[in-house]
């Protein structure tokens, strides 16, 4: 029995620091590897070009739209879907190798991301085993959500399973990066908040950003990791305020 083939896709803008050992990871396991670039002005395109990548471009539009443009100009079916600062663990590597061999079996398949601040790997705070879908079968599905918050969300029915190792993720440099994302999700985020109802939107103005501090700080023992762990529980909450009364002053606007 033949190996199944397998292509991998990355979605990329000004990425020169993360892309080299997002590509090289990916070589491991991946026949086809393709960047979807929305025209960067750094050397990103230039070192997935050296590394063995196919580069295509495209305007950004949205996290959901780019990723799915990318699926569907993946050379084969199933299809590994990463991040520019993502790369996969040694574990994750022979998990995805064995599937491989034996031939897909599932429609998708889950793997566990595991988020770094810096150098430490942070458990806590609601950011692990933050389980994604990442390996599926591009005619069984797509990607669905709410940007930047996208996922990948197989039919109905279809079998999906889940592989050992973990997806790592080099999300931020420094505590101040976690900080300043969330002013810029929180502001993406906006866009659908205020397409909610007003009972539903004012419900989540007052409850759903401090429920989710308390939740991630305390029982999701984010108070182990230090000042780290405040920062990213106290980010995970601005989020949600700048999301939903954003979203709520726009509403506000735009009806008038």
């Amino acid at each position: 029995m033949s190996i199944q083939k397998l292509s991998a896709v990355v979605i990329t803008f000004n990425e020169e620091d993360c892309i080299a050992r997002c590509i090289k990871s990916l070589r491991e396991v991946a026949d086809d590897i393709l960047i979807v670039d929305s025209f960067s002005q750094d050397r990103t395109v230039e070192i997935a070009e050296n590394l063995g990548a196919r580069v295509i471009f495209n305007a950004f539009e949205g996290h959901i739209e780019q990723k799915n443009f990318a699926k569907e100009h993946a050379q084969y079916d199933y299809v590994l879907s990463l991040d520019a600062d993502e790369e996969l663990s040694e574990a994750l590597i022979e998990s995805i190798l064995r599937e491989k061999k034996l031939g897909f079996k599932s429609s998708g398949y889950y793997m566990n991301r595991l988020n770094f601040v810096g150098a430490q790997a942070v458990k806590g705070c609601g950011w692990y085993p933050d389980r994604k879908l990442r390996l599926w079968n591009r005619m069984d599905g797509s990607w669905q959500g709410n940007n930047p918050h996208d996922r990948f969300k197989v039919k109905r029915g279809l079998p999906k399973r889940s592989l050992e190792g973990d997806l790592l993720h080099y999300s931020y440099k420094t505590r101040k990066e976690v900080f300043l994302k969330s002013l810029q999700y929180g502001k993406i985020g906006s866009r659908y908040a205020k397409t909610l109802g007003w009972p539903t939107l004012l419900l989540k103005m007052v409850f759903s950003p401090v429920v989710k501090f308390a939740r991630n700080y305390f029982f999701n023992r984010g108070l182990l990791y230090g000042w780290t762990g405040f920062v990213i529980c106290f980010s995970q909450m601005t989020e949600g305020y700048i999301k939903y009364f954003r979203g709520g002053i726009v509403k506000v606007v735009g009806s008038r």
